[in-house]
């Protein structure tokens, strides 16, 4: 079977035809590359200490573990087939609010956080232990140092997700500015991908 290249541009010089191959090439490869970024799987970095020890970041910024921040991976088909779940580690757009309240998030675009709220939930941190509809939600995914002490209660409405960071004495989340609309979700963290030895699935 003839190369397309050779079908369609047959009567340029051999040379020619090799480099236009391989431009070809090249291109469909970016495009593949760039469509997967920004409909199936996209990269992210984990630029403060709210999700730590879950997700690390690097020091010397205040709180992080780490000298390299974790990246991540999440999955941005996987809420077209079926609605976000608690306890799931999501990206999100960052909302207008949390840009005003949290301090040094005014150039961040997304924020990641764990769901803890679901549409008409009622959350409530008691002594920094979480409820929800009454009932003490179980997270050991959060150190006891990690816990603090704070006591709050919201209602999240309907078609919005209540999100807190794994560092809960250090996160500014929804607690301070509200729940996050289902339009701000763009996928679960699946993956940390980087650095070597952290690679692992959540």
């Amino acid at each position: 079977m003839r190369n397309p290249i050779d079908r369609l541009f047959g009567r340029l010089p051999k040379p020619a035809r090799v480099a236009l191959d391989w431009t070809l090439t090249i291109i469909g490869a970016i495009a593949i590359v760039l469509a997967i970024k920004a409909w199936v799987v996209n990269p992210y970095r984990i630029p403060t200490s709210s999700m730590e020890p879950t997700l690390h970041c690097a020091r010397p910024s205040t709180g992080c573990e780490a000298k390299t921040s974790d990246r991540v991976l999440a999955d941005r088909v996987i809420y077209h087939f079926r609605g976000p779940r608690r306890g799931e580690i999501i990206v999100f757009k960052t909302p207008q609010r949390a840009r005003q309240v949290c301090s040094g998030s005014t150039g961040s675009s997304v924020f990641v956080k764990r769901l803890i709220g679901l549409p008409g939930d009622t959350v409530r941190e008691k002594r920094g232990f979480v409820f929800i509809n009454g009932k003490k939600l179980s997270e050991n995914y959060i150190q006891p140092a990690r816990r603090g002490n704070d006591d709050g209660k919201w209602s999240v409405p309907k078609g919005e997700y209540f999100f807190m960071g794994d560092n809960r004495s250090a996160s500014c989340d929804s607690r301070q500015w509200g729940s996050v609309p289902r339009a701000n979700l763009i996928g679960e963290v699946f993956m940390t991908y980087w650095p070597p030895w952290r690679i692992s699935f959540h």
